[in-house]
C-alpha cells in the first residue's frame, strides 16, 4: 500500500504544534538568555557547585531548544525530498523518503513522550534499586537479567550509570543492586518501570529441567537535590560499617568502608560500597537516602488527598510485566497490554516501546 505523505506530514506537524505548544518556546528562550547572563559573569566558578549547576542547565535548556525547532528542520527537509522524488518519478528517491519518515515519526513520537513528563520530580536524575524476590537462586538470576537490561538501554542512549551498590547471592545472581542513571528525566522516563517484575521459564538451576517462575522487585526514585530541604536529624541515623564484598561473598575491600545507613522513624536501609573511603560511601548513602524519604513524603501526601476525595484504590498494580522465555516468547506489560515477542532484545536493553507505552498510559483515563 502506498504510503500517502502528505496525510503523514500533516500528522507529524500537528503532532509538533501539540509539542510547541506544551514546551514554551518564548519562555524556553527567555530562560536561556537568563543563564547566558548568569553563565558570563566573571566570578561564577567561584562557587563551583553553582556554576556546575548554572551550566548544566543552559546545555540541558539548549538541547531541548534545539530538538523541538530540529525537528520542525527535518519535517521540511522530509516534504523537499518527497516533493523531488514525486516531480522526477524516482522510485529510490521515494524509497529514501520512506525510510526517513519513519525515523521522523519515530522521533517525533519521542519528543511527544517527552512533554507528557509533567510530573514534579520527572525532569531529575534517578536512582533505581532492584531486589530479587520469591523464587530462590531463579529470582536473584532474574534481579542481575534486570540490572543488565537497564544498563544496557542506558549505554545505548549514552546516558552516564553508577552502581552504587551490589549484593550478591551465593549460587548465582544479586540480592539486590541499586545505580543512578545520571541524566535529565531519568526518573520521568524510568519511574513507570517501578512495581513486580516476572520470569517464567525452564530454570537453568533445576537438574529436572521443570519451569520455574520468579520475581523481582523494582525502585525508582527521583535523585534528591540541595533544594529539597530533606533534614534528618542524627539520632534518627543508624551507620553500620562493614566490608565491600564481591560474588559468592569474597572481600574485595581489606578496610571497613562500606556504609548500611537505617533511618530508624521508616526503617529504610540503605547500603554504599561503591565508593572508595567510608566518608564518600556516607555522603553517598545519605543522598539515596533523603531521596527514597523525599518520594514517601510525595506518596504520603498522594495518598492523603486520594483519602480525601475518596479514591482509595491503587492507580498501578504491584505486578507490571511477564518475561515469559517457556513455552512460548514473549514480554508482556500488564498494564498498558504492550507486548514483544523477542525477550533476547528486551534484555539487552529494547524497553523503549516499553517505557512510550508506560508513560502514555499512566496520563491516560482507564478503568483501575
Amino acid at each position: 500500500m502506498a504510503v500517502d505523505f502528505a496525510e503523514e506530514i500533516r500528522a507529524l506537524r500537528a503532532t509538533m504544534d501539540s509539542v510547541r505548544e506544551v514546551t514554551d518556546l518564548d519562555g524556553l528562550r527567555a530562560r536561556i538568555t537568563q543563564l547566558e547572563q548568569d553563565a558570563s559573569v566573571p566570578n561564577l566558578w567561584d562557587d563551583q557547585e553553582n556554576a556546575q549547576a548554572v551550566t548544566s542547565a543552559l546545555s540541558r535548556a539548549n538541547s531541548e531548544l534545539e530538538r523541538v525547532t530540529g525537528m520542525d528542520a527535518r519535517i521540511d527537509d522530509l516534504e523537499a525530498l518527497v516533493e523531488l522524488g514525486e516531480e522526477e518519478s524516482d522510485e529510490a528517491t521515494m524509497v529514501e523518503a520512506e525510510r526517513e519518515l519513519a525515523k521522523v515519526r519515530k522521533a517525533v513520537g519521542e519528543l511527544e513522550v517527552r512533554t507528557l513528563l509533567g510530573g514534579e520530580y520527572d525532569e531529575r536524575e534517578a536512582v533505581v534499586t532492584i531486589r530479587s524476590g520469591a523464587g530462590g537462586v531463579d529470582a536473584a538470576d532474574f534481579a542481575e537479567m534486570l540490572l543488565r537490561m537497564y544498563l544496557r538501554w542506558a549505554e545505548r542512549h549514552g546516558y552516564p550509570t553508577t552502581v552504587l551498590d551490589t549484593s550478591y547471592a551465593e549460587e548465582a545472581g544479586i540480592k539486590s543492586a541499586t545505580f543512578e542513571v545520571k541524566v535529565p528525566y531519568a526518573f520521568g522516563n524510568l519511574s513507570v518501570e517501578a512495581g513486580t517484575h516476572r520470569l517464567v521459564r525452564i530454570s537453568p538451576f533445576d537438574n529436572q529441567g521443570r519451569r520455574q517462575t520468579s520475581f523481582a522487585a523494582v525502585e525508582v526514585i527521583p535523585l534528591i537535590e540541595s533544594t529539597d530541604h530533606i533534614d534528618i536529624p542524627e539520632n534518627e541515623l543508624k551507620i553500620d560499617v562493614f566490608r565491600s564484598s564481591g560474588p559468592g561473598g569474597q572481600s574485595v575491600n581489606t578496610t571497613d568502608s562500606a556504609v548500611r545507613m537505617t533511618h530508624l522513624p521508616t526503617g529504610i536501609v540503605v547500603s554504599m560500597q561503591n565508593e572508595k573511603s567510608q566518608i564518600q560511601n556516607r555522603a553517598a548513602a545519605l543522598r539515596v537516602l533523603q531521596s527514597r524519604l523525599l518520594l514517601l513524603k510525595q506518596e504520603q501526601e498522594a495518598a492523603a488527598k486520594k483519602e480525601l476525595a475518596g479514591d482509595i484504590k491503587a492507580s498501578w498494580g504491584d505486578q507490571m510485566r511477564s518475561y515469559v522465555l517457556h513455552p512460548y516468547q514473549m514480554v508482556k506489560d500488564l498494564r498498558t497490554e504492550y507486548e514483544v515477542g523477542n525477550p533476547g532484545a528486551v534484555f539487552d536493553g529494547d524497553i523503549d516501546g516499553f517505557l512510550e507505552a508506560g508513560i502514555r498510559w499512566r496520563l491516560t483515563p482507564h478503568a483501575e
